[in-house]
């Protein structure tokens, strides 16, 4: 049975039996799960539902979902079951059935649907557990025994094996695990479930769960009992394909043939070889699925994991001899295999080759380097005696040849080497420091957040008030510090409310004052601790003391100022994925009062065409004043809005959505204006790339924009005065164009003529030895481009047989010149020789043909004697 037959076969049943057939969700988890990076199970999805904060779409569903998991990447390769990738079939019941149907129903489409021999399976049920107090789940024994299976099939385990939870806390429950005996030519005759061996190969597990775990370990019982099943379809293909490995299935081996194909190499022939290919197959599908949902190649989070698996993947494809680019091909072959399954992977085709081939490329260009020194830290480390390689080594793949850490910790296991985990981490986070700061300790930043982390806790967090005002009376909760100090020196301040917005999102904070009776400090900065806030003030006076009341004064300008590019970065981001797809993502910006930068995934820089119609977009938008809303509320009531959270970002249960009416709806911390009117005008000054798939934009809005085309249009007016048309700068642009056009053209037909006429004065001063036309001489042009046209002109004016040299140069440089005819050649001359013999006296060098050869040196008071020297090898020559 092939596997789109297992999934149909799969899905058919359960709707027959009422079940609502839902798609796959993204392998990139939604808002209400931050807990994971990617989907790495079949029930991940459905958490809302379990967890009663949202309602199904149907108390019973069934659905096949993408996932991908990393735990054991080691093991992919090395195994015959162990993948990254992979599908989970799934069905659900949501207070609806439970064990007395769900246990015959996994037995009839076991034996039924999928043919299964019902003497070889075997099943496990929870046996008890003295902790949970809880005892053997006799109820599903009773079931499974009711249903056929005998007694000695069944095989009670412990909660280590037959008791699902989802974390330390929450809903959780028993279950039960269907097994196929392979037969005694996998294991012995006391082998088990459960055992960890080869003999039985668990295919679908069971979870009834029944039971909320709170912290103190008690065990309640829900108010609706719910099921959650899940098959893997990639385990369930290769058992009833009946073949040794999930590698060798329908949908994944193909994969396997194309790597046979393109190395020369046969699958089986050696180990490293099954390895690399099981390897290149599993990586290039999860690659593919990754990309299609959105992710891209980076160093952090979701995106290290995409471009951690296909580094490893071109690796292991060098190690095959595969020669580049090959990768793209694997990700159209996985499109090929699945792509009618998976439709996100045919409408993303192009970014995914795109993306495959840029991270194949740049790679492919620093693998062989940092694999030779790879290569030399493990002789050395071996040389040496010791067992490790430093963390400054490891760091040094990383930071300059590309090789994620991971990738370097598992070739050099393979050498039986390791590396010092603590000490890389340590190198990563200077590196991050530095990025931040632009130094390890400028400005004694170290310093300065130590004292803010210490200092935050000596009073009650402070009310941020800043969304509603921009000034607040106040209590100075704490102080502490020294008047006059600098930043990282200055005094540290906590208000019991604040209306200074602290640095967060990508928003700088605000800056301001605080006044006292008597005093005034500047705001030099604004610190988020979570949620918390403190200040640091600069003042030339004396110190306010704690308890007093203040007045806290936002800036208002640089305050609207950030406003306006805040919500201007919300628009660019809305016409940025309008117009180039849904690929875009956020990832990363800075909003200030000046300017805004926005960060944004993509794999190629943007055309004229296209910098132009986002532009225009979030102008129109701006022109339409549509009105800028925000709101508090949970988070998956946020999803159910279609609010988009940005990648890398925070959140909490409750949430803060920001919408611009008709236009989009984000979870956003930051301060925004009431109307898109506000913003005035909004202008794109730079694009580029910011790092790999990730480009740049860089714009500015309201006055700012304003004095930018206030000095473009003075900018534009000089130039057309200069062009003696104020009026019309355009056309006095173009008159002169066509004038420096008309200029060059004459400068050309000026300099033909002279080359000409050099010609013609040169061709004059040849004359005949042994039967050829010689011409050896030097003259004032120094370009070489120039000399060999004059070259061939005295050659077609010559006629056949004829050879010259000709020298030419500046005070710094000589350039050399040779040419010889058919019939010159014929009697043992070299344009190439004759070439050599020159740029030798000069300290120079040069060659070409027999025909035509040239030369340059470095020492032009000796191109007399160079000339000599051609001079005298053409007279020995001819005699």
């Amino acid at each position: 049975m092939k596997a789109q037959q297992i999934r149909d076969t799969y899905l058919s049943f359960f709707a027959e039996r009422g079940h609502k057939i839902v798609p796959s969700a993204s392998l990139v988890p939604s808002v209400h799960d931050p807990t994971v990076l990617l989907t790495t199970a079949g029930m991940q999805p459905f958490k809302p539902y379990f967890l009663g904060r949202e309602t199904p779409p149907a108390p019973r569903l069934a659905d096949v979902q993408k996932c991908f998991r990393t735990t054991d990447i080691e093991e992919v390769g090395n195994t015959a079951r162990h993948l990254t990738f992979f599908e989970m079939l799934g069905n659900w019941s949501f207070g609806d059935y439970f064990k007395a149907e769900s246990i015959p129903w996994g037995w009839q489409l076991a034996t039924e649907g999928f043919g299964m021999d019902p003497e070889k399976i075997w099943v496990t049920v929870f046996g008890g557990d003295e902790e949970l107090g809880l005892g053997p789940d006799e109820e599903a024994i009773a079931i499974w025994e009711a249903t056929g299976v005998p007694a000695e099939r069944i095989v009670q385990l412990g909660r280590g094996d037959n008791f699902w939870q989802g974390g330390p806390t929450g809903p959780c429950g028993p279950c039960s695990e269907l097994y196929l005996d392979r037969g005694l030519d996998f294991g012995g005759e006391t082998d088990r479930p459960g055992d960890d061996t080869e003999r039985f190969l668990e295919f679908w597990n069971h979870v009834f769960m029944s039971y909320d775990l709170a912290e103190d370990g008690a065990l309640a019982e829900l108010p609706t009992k719910n099921i959650d099943t899940g098959m893997g379809l990639d385990r369930m293909a290769a058992i009833l394909q009946d073949v040794p490995s999930v590698y060798e299935t329908d949908h994944v081996r193909p994969l396997i043939d194309l790597a046979e194909e393109l190395s020369g190499r046969r699958y089986g022939e050696a180990e490293a070889v099954t390895r690399a290919m099981r390897i290149v197959a599993d990586h290039s599908r999860g690659a593919a699925f990754l990309i299609a949902d959105g992710v891209v190649p980076s160093n952090e989070d979701r995106g290290y994991i995409l471009r951690r698996i296909m580094r490893r993947a071109i690796q292991q494809g060098r190690t095959l001899g595969l020669e580049a680019p090959w990768l793209g091909r694997f990700s159209e072959r996985v499109i090929e295999l699945m792509g009618d399954t998976y439709p996100e992977l045919v409408a993303e085709r192009d970014t995914i080759a795109r993306w495959v081939g840029d991270e194949e490329e740049s790679f492919g260009r620093t693998l062989e380097r940092g694999s030779e020194m790879l290569d030399r830290l493990v002789v050395e480390a071996r040389d040496a005696g010791t067992s490790w390689i430093d963390a400054e080594d490891a760091f040094k793949l990383h930071d300059t040849y590309g090789f994620p850490y991971d990738l370097t910790k598992e070739l050099l296991a393979e050498q039986g080497l390791a590396v010092d985990d603590d000490g890389f981490a340590e190198l990563m986070e200077e590196q991050r420091t530095r990025a931040r700061t632009g130094a390890a300790t400028a400005h004694g930043s170290e310093d300065t957040h130590k004292r803010v982390e210490e200092f935050v806790g000596n009073a009650p967090p402070t009310e941020f008030v800043g969304y509603e005002r921009l000034a607040a009376t106040t209590g100075l909760a704490t102080i502490e510090g020294a008047a006059g100090g600098s930043v990282g020196g200055g005094a540290l301040v906590k208000l019991e409310q604040s209306p200074f917005y602290a640095e967060g999102g990508g928003q700088v904070s605000d800056s301001g004052v605080l006044t006292w009776d008597g005093g005034e400090a500047e705001i030099a900065d604004v610190y988020r601790v979570g949620s918390d806030q403190v200040l640091e003030i600069r003042t030339e006076g004396e110190l306010p003391a704690a308890g007093i009341t203040v007045e806290a004064v936002v800036d208002r300008e640089t305050r609207h100022a950030t406003m306006r590019n805040h919500t201007a970065t919300h628009l660019l981001h809305a016409a940025l994925r309008e117009r180039l797809g849904t690929h875009v993502r956020q990832a990363g910006s800075a909003v200030r009062p000046d300017k805004l930068r926005f960060d944004f995934t993509h794999g190629q820089s943007l055309s004229p065409a296209e910098l132009r119609d986002v532009e225009d977009r979030v102008n129109e938008w701006i022109a339409a004043s549509a009105p800028v809303r925000w709101l508090e509320m949970e988070r998956p009531d946020a999803e159910a809005l279609g609010a988009m959270a940005l990648f890398g970002e925070k959140y909490g249960e409750w949430v803060r959505v920001v919408e611009i009416e008709g236009v989009s709806r984000e979870l956003c911390g930051g301060t925004h204006v009431a109307n898109t009117a506000a913003i005035g005008i909004f202008k794109v000054t730079a694009e580029g790339s910011s790092a790999a798939n990730v480009r740049r934009i860089e714009a500015i809005t309201g006055p700012a924009a304003t004095d930018y085309f206030r000095e473009r249009d003075g900018a534009l007016r000089e130039v057309g005065e200069l062009l003696g048309n104020p009026q019309d700068p355009l056309a006095g642009a173009r008159r002169a164009a066509e004038r420096l056009k008309e200029a060059g053209a004459g400068a050309e037909q000026a300099q033909r003529q002279a080359l000409g006429e050099e010609a013609k004065r040169l061709a004059g001063e040849a004359h005949e030895a042994g039967g050829v036309r010689v011409l050896v001489a030097g003259t004032e042009l120094a370009d070489q481009r120039a000399l060999l046209d004059v070259a061939n002109r005295i050659q077609s004016s010559l006629g056949d047989p004829v050879v010259q040299v000709l020298g030419g140069g500046d005070r710094e440089k000589v350039a050399l010149v040779a040419l010889a005819s058919p019939g010159a050649v014929a009697k043992g001359l070299s344009a190439a020789e004759l070439v050599r013999a020159a740029a030798a006296v000069v300290g120079g060098g040069g060659g070409g043909r027999e025909d035509m050869a040239q030369a340059g040196g470095r020492d032009p008071a000796k191109l007399d004697d160079a000339l000599a020297a051609a001079r005298a090898l053409i007279e020995g020559k001819l005699g």
